[in-house]
């Protein structure tokens, strides 16, 4: 099975949408591994968004990240990363389609309330930052309700 690193963001702790989001991810049959909220130190967030440090937008998306808690997700489910980035939608929330995440909860790029891995490699690499001790090893009894 397939793992996903997927982050709820200070706007969408501050809002009250972690539930709504782990529902989403839940209803869909992804299953959580690894859960914890966390207030992130301004050089672990430079470190998660290092491939972007050449981006103009860089300093801003570090301060908003460190401005107030996150809620780091590890999930699994055969096909996680790309289905999970459905759940989430695009980028730009007005490119997002309705019943999407961002279509649903954000208005600006900059504040677009969830992260999602973008591909298999890079949740292996963002799982071990945010989880260095690994995730919880566990199978839902619904596994096979959801799984040939």
């Amino acid at each position: 099975m397939e793992q996903t690193f997927i982050m709820i963001k200070p706007d969408g702790v501050q809002r009250g949408l972690v539930g709504e989001i782990i529902s989403r991810f839940e209803k869909k049959g992804f299953i959580l591994k690894g859960l914890r909220m966390v207030g992130v130190e301004r050089s672990f967030a430079e470190k998660h968004y290092e491939d972007l440090s050449s981006k103009p937008f860089f300093t801003g998306l570090v301060e908003y990240i460190i401005s107030g808690p996150v809620v780091a997700m590890v999930w699994e489910g055969k096909g996680v990363v790309a289905t999970g980035r459905k759940i989430i939608g695009a980028t730009n929330p007005a490119a997002s389609e309705p019943g999407t995440i961002r279509g649903d909860f954000a208005v600006e790029i900059g504040r677009n309330v969830i992260h999602g891995s973008d591909a298999v490699e890079s949740a292996k690499k963002e799982i071990a930052l945010w989880f260095p001790d690994g995730v919880v090893d566990w199978q839902s009894s619904l596994h096979s309700w959801i799984y040939e």
